[in-house]
């Protein structure tokens, strides 16, 4: 792999770039952490069924077992009226049903051997020593062993991050510890002379640090964890230094802004100072051209452009593919919608759209820009929900034209 250069950049496509950052990245340890502890963290095991669900064959409703035979003539005009023999809760087991009686059944009990069918209560009369019905059994209405998921069934697949119904089928199966992936840490910086914390009083010509905090919780949503290193000033030695402290404590290291080719753009200089390794320094995509990816030893740098939309979508592919290479998960899903507005941009490379991808009243997915297509753009962020992937080559799309659309978010 080359050194950085400033004077030469030859545009990588997107998904080479996207293929080196995996073929760069190690898989993450794991370790073993409590049920409780697991919502979030992502599976590093397949979670397998240990038994049957249902365990048994129960009832899905209040009402009475009964044998379906005892009911064939039970009608209108002649009702069938059958003595109760018992009222069996859930969690316990009674004796077997007798021909010509009645179980009173609760929700999700055990059905009593010898029963096949169950009437619901709402449609029989009852009191406490017998039960009347108006019509046969015309349904079993019986949840039956193993028809929800059968035992040695690979419920969740690993890599999948854990939600509230994960953790549910964890429990269901009896793992009260989970092996899951260890969280990367990633720390990020923001570089420039012109940035300004939120909080603090700005000058003119300084602008609020929004990149920093908007990759922080990318990351967290990506399941990472993010470190916030601060602002770096524009400096060759304040950069190295920082950067070189950072990578003694983090998996990888981010910062926003510097890999252009300005006269101030110095992390160019600091990689080659590093001794890192460059996988790519330009992609032929808009926004974020010139993102630049390199990697010292097992670490990974991510040079990601100083525009808010450039460095969104940086971080969504690139930290994006390491986090999930990471996990052992595989890429976006991606869609195809059709095109709410006209496009008439040409695309001499790969573009990325911030959109909001929505459903219409046929049920045809529909996407929309969700702000101003510009990289420094901030307010296209907010409702954005996917990306329009517009190919390079292209001479511009007319509404309605089908496009692929990669989710980043839930619709």
């Amino acid at each position: 792999m080359e050194k950085v250069s400033t004077l030469f950049r030859k545009p990588l496509a997107v998904d080479e770039a996207v293929a080196l950052v995996r073929e760069a990245t190690r898989r993450a340890e794991t370790e073993t952490v409590p049920l409780h502890r697991a919502n979030g963290r992502t599976l590093a095991m397949d979670l397998v069924a240990t038994h049957d669900v249902p365990a048994f064959d129960k009832s899905p409703y209040d009402g009475f077992a009964v044998r379906s035979a005892d009911l064939q003539t039970a009608s209108r005009d002649e009702p069938v009226t059958l003595p109760i023999q018992y009222v069996q809760g859930a969690g316990h087991v009674g004796a077997p049903l007798r021909d010509g009686q009645a179980i009173r059944i609760m929700t999700g009990a055990k059905i009593p051997e010898g029963a096949d069918a169950v009437v619901m209560l709402e449609i029989v009369q009852a009191d406490e020593q017998a039960v009347t019905f108006k019509r046969p059994a015309r349904d079993a209405n019986i949840s039956y062993q193993g028809e929800d998921i059968a035992a040695g069934t690979a419920v969740v697949a690993r890599g999948t991050r854990i939600n509230p119904g994960v953790v549910a089928l964890l429990a269901t199966f009896g793992y009260d510890r989970v092996d899951v992936f260890m969280k990367p840490w990633i720390t990020v910086f923001a570089t420039g002379d012109e940035l300004v914390e939120p909080g603090l009083k700005k000058a003119e010509g300084h602008i609020y640090n929004s990149n920093a905090y908007m990759i922080l919780a990318q990351i967290e949503a990506l399941g990472g964890t993010a470190t916030y290193g601060g602002i770096l000033p524009d400096t060759f030695t304040s950069t190295k230094r920082a950067i070189d402290e950072a990578l003694r404590t983090s998996d990888a290291v981010i910062t926003t802004g510097g890999v252009s080719v300005g006269d101030f753009d110095y992390l160019p200089d600091v990689y080659e100072a590093l001794g890192a390794s460059v996988l790519f320094n330009k992609v032929g995509m808009r926004p974020g051209s010139v993102t630049t990816v390199a990697r010292v030893g097992h670490q990974l740098l991510f040079g990601l452009s100083g525009n808010p939309s450039a460095c969104f979508v940086g971080t969504e592919l690139f930290v994006g593919a390491y986090i999930r290479t990471l996990y052992a998960q595989a890429e976006r899903t991606s869609v195809e919608a059709k095109l709410g507005v006209d496009f008439t941009k040409p695309n001499p490379f790969d573009r990325f759209v911030r959109g909001r991808l929505t459903v219409d009243a046929t049920g045809q997915a529909v996407v929309y820009p969700s702000g101003k297509d510009k990289s420094g753009v901030v307010s296209s962020l907010a409702a954005c929900n996917a990306f329009i992937h517009l190919p390079g080559g292209t001479r511009g799309f007319q509404k309605g034209d089908k496009v692929r659309c990669r989710i980043i978010d839930q619709l």
